[in-house]
């Protein structure tokens, strides 16, 4: 199998008439997106694990924090892998992992072999994202990327969005089980697709490894999504010992990567990348927008099953026709910023965003379900004309030699604002509901502990329009980012 196609005569893959493309994004969008769709696809089966292994709930939320760990652990990393290993080589090897992780949990006869399978998953969705975008990048040209990053931004949001729908449904009919199962013809079939049709689009130029930042990186951001995953297990929430030790370790390890970057000629993860300020203006959008996502899919079962008291099966049904439009909507998204740049979809979607997050603060115990409904489809729709074009725009000013740390950087951002967000955000509201609790006469009363809860949800919400606002403001100093055509040639502009 050929590993380089023509890299002289042609800039990008897209140009060569001798390749096809379309095989190579079937391959890769196909793996990703039942990678990511088992991030959440176990979430509605804790209950039942619990049960079928005689385990208690510490335990067994290890599948989702220990999932969240790993990745934090592998992702930083992936800049490095991609310069090591060929495109074709990097890819097969990682839905290899993940397909033997896959199997391994389908077929687990205790709980300690199932968590092993799950993390072994996790190796290989962490190493996916960066590879996929960093392909992207490298087969289509700037003005051609938005609708690309729209499809991906399907699988993003669309595959963990509709994963504790359908998880329910596989529990109730087949077993927990066949979560594992049906995704391991879909990832053969990748595997299969991509030994045939993907070829190498990077370079291998196997920079030096620094152990040093490997190890730095890894108790960093490991040490700091532990923290935070663990707060929500914890009596204490922040002020536990063991939550405040780990979280002191995970930000000292992050900042002495962070030195250690700078000074290295060769850095893992090269963080010059921020000196580019539409791709710093992208983390910032990124992290706002996780925050907000995080808040909705989070908070607002909570609230459905709690004072609109609704089932589970109806909570996952209300959130469903936003999570769909979200995912469809994100290629179209992504054409009209191919057409027109960031600011015509990002200023009047973070207006939009805003408006529904204030919106939200004001629910009450009697808001009719439609409100959510709307609400929901309202905050997924802005969100697919917010993220992807300003992750497509800023990833758009890179040079090309940076692309794997620019990737690498945004993907590590997933599992750490995941991370951070949900305890955040559980534990403003947590403080909410304890406060009206405590300062009520009745606070074994259903319906005054179904008023806390709407406190919190309100407390949260109007953070979450704080945060909007900020969106707001950098949407309207964003502009249309190409790659400076100096930087491509001679390297050294930003050094």
């Amino acid at each position: 199998m050929q590993e380089t196609v023509e890299p002289k005569k042609y800039e990008y893959l897209a140009d060569n008439p001798n390749v096809k493309v379309m095989p190579i994004m079937i391959s890769l969008i196909i793996g990703a997106f039942f990678a990511i769709l088992n991030e959440t696809l176990l979430n509605i089966a804790l209950v039942t694990l619990m049960e079928e292994f005689s385990i208690e709930l510490p335990t067994v939320q290890w599948m989702a924090t220990g999932f969240l760990l790993v990745m934090a652990i592998v992702i930083p990393i992936s800049a490095l892998l991609l310069q090591w290993f060929t495109t074709r080589q990097l890819f097969l090897g990682t839905m290899t992992i993940f397909t033997i992780g896959t199997i391994v949990s389908a077929s687990a006869p205790t709980f300690s072999i199932l968590l092993v399978g799950r993390l072994i998953q996790a190796v290989g969705t962490g190493l996916l994202m960066p590879i996929i975008f960093n392909v992207f990048l490298l087969i289509f040209p700037p003005e051609r990327r938005g609708k690309v990053m729209g499809l991906i931004g399907l699988v993003i949001m669309f595959a963990p969005a509709i994963g504790p729908t359908l998880s329910g449904v596989i529990v109730e009919y087949l077993g927990w089980r066949y979560l594992f199962i049906i995704v391991i013809p879909f990832a053969m079939f990748s595997i299969a697709f991509a030994f045939k049709y993907l070829v190498n689009v990077s370079e291998v130029t196997k920079p030096k490894i620094d152990v040093i930042s490997l190890v730095f990186s890894t108790v960093g951001f490991g040490g700091i999504v532990y923290a935070f995953s663990s707060v929500s297990n914890s009596e204490n929430g922040f002020s536990s010992v063991n939550v405040l030790a780990t979280m002191i370790v995970g930000v000292v390890g992050v900042v002495l990567f962070v030195l250690r970057q700078l000074k290295l000629d060769e850095p893992v993860m090269d963080l010059r990348v921020f000196r580019y300020p539409m791709y710093t203006h992208a983390v910032i959008m990124f992290l706002i927008i996780i925050m907000a996502m995080f808040a909705s899919e989070i908070i607002l079962p909570l609230y459905m099953q709690g004072p609109l008291a609704l089932t589970a099966a109806a909570a996952g049904l209300v959130l469903l026709p936003g999570a769909i439009l979200n995912g469809i909507m994100s290629p179209f998204m992504g054409h009209l910023f191919d057409k027109f740049g960031p600011r015509v979809l990002m200023i009047p979607a973070t207006i939009i965003l805003s408006g529904t997050m204030f919106m939200m603060s004001r629910l009450t115990v009697d808001t009719p379900v439609w409100v959510v409904v709307l609400g929901y489809i309202l905050i997924m729709l802005t969100i697919s004309a917010i993220m992807m074009p300003a992750e497509t725009n800023g990833l758009n000013q890179l040079p090309k030699r940076l692309y794997p740390h620019g990737t690498a950087v945004m993907s590590t951002l997933q599992p750490v604002g995941g991370a951070i967000g949900v305890s955040i955000f559980i534990s403003i509201l947590n403080a909410r509901q304890m406060k009206v609790l405590d300062g009520s006469a009745t606070p074994e009363d259903p319906a005054t502990i179904s008023m806390a809860m709407v406190a919190g949800v309100e407390l949260v919400y109007f953070i979450a329009f704080a945060m909007s606002i900020v969106a707001v403001i950098l949407a309207f100093s964003v502009y249309r980012a190409k790659p400076d055509e100096e930087e491509e040639i001679s390297g050294d502009q930003v050094e």
